[in-house]
C-alpha cells in the first residue's frame, strides 16, 4: 500500500506586536502557538519596518500585547489588516481613529479583568479610609508600643461614591459598593437609562455630590486630566480619589499639591502619568495608598485573558461573531 504524504497542519498567520518591557502576563506564547503561526518582530533580527513590510500581504490579524503602541504609521504598513486584538483593558495606545477610518475591528480584553480590577478599586478605597496599610506600618515600626493607639479611620458604609466611567469595571465597582451600603452616582459619556444610579453629565457636578471618586474611565483626548483643580476643589477636603483607570486621567501635579496642602482627604492609586515613576512627595503620606499598576494581575484573570484573546482570534479566522469587539465611536 502506498503511503500517504504527510500534510503539515497550517495555522493562520498572526502578527504579534509587543514592547520588550511589556510584562509576560500579557503574552502567552505557547498557548498562541497551538493555534496560530506567530509573526513576531522581536524573534527576528530583521528591522521591524522591514519585517512588517515583508509579511504585510498575509497579515489579517494583529495581537497588540499590553500597552504596545499601534500608530497610524504602523497600520499603514499593513494594508490587509482587518483585526486588532488588544490584550489590555484600555486601548488608548492604539490609533482608534485610523482603525475606524480603515474599517479595522478592535477587540478589548476588559471583560477578562473587570472583576479583579473592581475588587482592587474597592480595596484601595477601604485602605485609604480605614488606614490599613498605614496601620500595618505603624505596628511593624514599633510605633504602637512607643506612641500608643493609632488615629481613627473613616467608615465606608453610607459614603456617597462617584464612579467616573460606568463601563464593565465601573459597573462591577458599583455592584460591590452597593453591598457596603454606599450610595452610587456616576458620570459617563452617555447616560445609561437601565441602571439605578444617579447620572451627572460632568465630573465637576459628580464631585460636588460625592465623598469619593473612583476612576474607571479609558484615557482619550477628552478625558486627559479630567480630574483637575476644579474637580478636586469640588470634592473637598475630606474627599478621596481612587484611580484604577489610567494615570493621565488625573492632573498628577495638581493632585500632589492638593494632598500636600491638605485640601483633599486621600488617594488610592494604581496608575500614574509616567509609570513606573511616582511623585516622591506621595511616599511619606499616610493618607495615600500606592500600588504598582497591579489591579489586573491574578491567576484567574490570566486564564480569562488567554481564553478571551484566543477566542476572539479563533472567531475571526472562522468568520464567527467576535467575543469582545469595541465600539469605535
Amino acid at each position: 500500500m502506498d503511503s500517504q504524504p504527510f500534510l503539515a497542519k497550517t495555522f493562520p498567520p498572526l502578527l504579534v506586536l509587543r514592547s520588550p518591557s511589556v510584562p509576560p502576563f500579557f503574552f502567552f506564547k505557547s498557548q498562541l502557538q497551538a493555534h496560530f503561526h506567530l509573526l513576531d518582530p522581536l524573534d527576528s533580527s530583521e528591522p521591524t519596518h522591514s519585517f512588517l513590510s515583508r509579511h504585510a500581504p498575509s497579515v489579517l490579524a494583529l495581537l497588540c500585547v499590553g500597552a504596545t503602541p499601534i500608530s497610524s504609521e504602523t497600520l499603514s504598513l499593513l494594508p490587509s489588516l482587518k483585526l486588532v486584538v488588544a490584550s489590555s483593558a484600555g486601548f488608548d495606545h492604539i490609533d482608534l481613529q485610523e482603525c475606524r477610518r480603515r474599517g479595522i475591528t478592535v477587540t478589548t480584553a476588559g471583560q477578562a479583568f473587570s472583576e479583579d480590577v473592581a475588587d482592587f478599586a474597592v480595596g484601595l478605597l477601604i485602605d485609604v479610609l480605614r488606614r490599613m496599610s498605614a496601620g500595618d506600618r505603624y505596628v511593624r515600626s514599633g510605633s504602637w508600643v512607643t506612641k500608643g493607639e493609632y488615629p481613627l479611620g473613616a467608615k465606608l458604609s453610607g459614603k456617597r461614591i462617584g464612579i467616573v466611567g460606568l463601563g464593565r469595571i465601573g459597573s462591577e465597582v458599583a455592584k460591590r459598593l452597593v453591598a457596603f451600603g454606599c450610595s452610587i452616582a456616576y458620570c459617563s459619556r452617555k447616560e445609561k437609562p437601565l441602571v439605578p444610579y444617579a447620572y451627572h453629565s460632568t465630573v465637576d457636578e459628580l464631585a460636588k455630590k460625592s465623598d469619593a471618586l473612583i476612576l474607571c474611565s479609558s484615557l482619550t483626548k477628552e478625558t486627559h486630566h479630567m480630574i483637575d483643580h476644579g474637580v478636586m476643589e469640588a470634592l473637598g477636603k475630606e474627599g478621596v480619589i481612587v484611580n484604577v483607570g489610567r494615570g493621565g486621567l488625573v492632573d498628577e501635579k495638581e493632585l500632589v499639591k492638593f494632598l500636600v496642602q491638605g485640601q483633599i482627604g486621600g488617594a488610592g492609586l494604581d496608575v500614574y502619568e509616567d509609570e513606573p515613576l511616582v511623585p516622591q512627595e506621595l511616599f511619606a503620606m499616610e493618607n495615600v495608598v500606592l500600588a504598582p499598576h497591579a489591579s489586573v494581575y491574578t491567576p484567574e484573570s490570566s486564564t480569562a485573558l488567554q481564553e478571551l484573546v484566543i477566542g476572539n482570534l479563533k472567531a475571526f479566522f472562522s468568520n464567527e461573531p467576535l467575543l469582545s469587539a469595541a465600539q469605535l465611536e
